[in-house]
């Protein structure tokens, strides 16, 4: 059985404001070709297929129109929600939309209960295991403590009585969780309980493949137990990431092999530093004026507009940050009495950027200041130390 493990779509998320929606559909016709065109059996999603619990209705048009094509695939589906996802609404008609071939699992009292596929070599029970809530589950289930680990173990302990039922067949489980063994980047939401969010990887011991979501890097903990990553970068710290998805295989006698295959970029992103003046000029950095670029800005003085002129040359700039920033010492108070508003305004600005204000922006600054003095007599009497009733 040939098995696609996907996960963490995020329908519906933006990038720095910039709308992903396009690059998602993109994804999924990727997808569907390497369904066709590897001749996958099976499609597992584990979790966050959407971005929030409430997602924009153009996100949910194209979570519908994307499970509609894989019904309609040579392919059946196994989908389980994330901790982004709303169980409930991802869940709605699922047992009207199982009849279709598309699975979709959100649950937590189902957990233990597999949907079965089938091969040349008999069955494969896929136990897709929704994000488990600690807070959530630990009264009905009678957990001992609150934590990732007793909740996971407590779904592991159901799957393995359910196999154990089932000498001889193939497993598979989707599992939306923190495994020990992978590192995450900025973009994951943190679900850690009492500070603690990871769980060990031998809660899976046994199981022939584990489909891992919520990390959004491509990790290999086991040969068994993989993290698909997400499709998209979510943010810079993805930089470096190579997106998209396992291809599995599952012989007799279980997992015989597993290669990943890459997403298509539609813009790769860029991490630069250095001064301004360096990136703008550097012909090195041609390769990345199509990139979306977060830049961290090294001069000693704050350049003027660099945002507008970092732009100039990188359209997509999206984030700007300034390495040295200048530590203020503050207005000398024997100099307050002595100073007007628009040279405190000045020095303040001087202060900030490392250099005067230039005439312009003085020009600027003292209109500014002007404006804000309604009535010159009070502001000279405040000036000079007058008390007023």
């Amino acid at each position: 059985m040939r098995i696609l493990h996907t996960s963490d779509w995020h329908l519906g998320r933006s990038f720095h404001r910039e709308g992903m929606l396009g690059h998602q559909a993109a994804y999924v016709e990727h997808l569907l070709e390497v369904v066709s065109a590897e001749q996958v059996d099976l499609v597992v999603v584990a979790g966050d297929v959407y971005d929030r619990a409430l997602p924009q209705v153009d996100a949910v048009r194209l979570a519908d129109e994307s499970l509609a094509r894989l019904a309609a695939s040579r392919a059946q589906v196994v989908l389980t929600s994330g901790n982004h996802d709303s169980a409930q609404r991802l869940g709605f008609s699922s047992r009207l939309i199982d009849a279709a071939g598309v699975f979709i699992r959100t649950d937590a009292g189902a957990v233990g209960t597999p949907v079965l596929v089938h091969d040349a070599h008999g069955p494969v029970a896929v136990h897709g295991l929704p994000y488990l809530d600690p807070d959530v589950v630990r009264e009905p289930w009678g957990l001992p403590v609150r934590s990732h680990e007793a909740a996971l173990g407590a779904a592991m302990s159901r799957v393995r009585a359910d196999l154990a039922r089932r000498p001889g067949t193939r497993s598979v489980v989707l599992a939306h969780a923190f495994v020990a063994g992978a590192e995450p980047s900025d973009s994951e939401r943190d679900i850690s309980v009492g500070g603690v969010s990871r769980v060990p990887t031998s809660l899976f011991d046994g199981v022939d493949y584990v489909a891992l979501g919520h990390l959004h890097g491509a990790h290999t903990l086991t040969e068994a137990v993989r993290y698909s990553g997400s499709p998209l970068a979510y943010s810079f710290s993805e930089a470096a990431q190579v997106k998209g998805s396992w291809v599995v295989d599952l012989g007799p006698e279980g997992l015989s092999s597993a290669a990943f295959v890459p997403a298509p970029v539609p813009r790769p992103l860029a991490r630069l530093r250095g001064d301004l003046a360096d990136l703008l000029a550097d012909p090195a950095l041609a390769r990345h004026e199509g990139s979306w670029v977060q830049a961290a800005l090294t001069d000693t003085v704050r350049p003027v507009q660099a945002m507008q002129r970092l732009r100039r040359r990188f359209p997509h700039t999206l984030v700007l940050t300034f390495e040295a920033t200048p530590v203020l010492a503050g207005v000398p108070s024997a100099r307050l009495g002595s100073l007007g508003d628009h040279d405190l305004v000045r020095d303040f600005v001087t202060e900030l950027r490392g250099a005067a204000p230039s005439q312009a922006e003085r020009a600027l600054l003292d209109l500014a200041v002007d404006a804000c003095c309604e009535d010159p007599e009070v502001d000279m009497m405040l000036t000079s130390g007058e008390v007023l009733f």
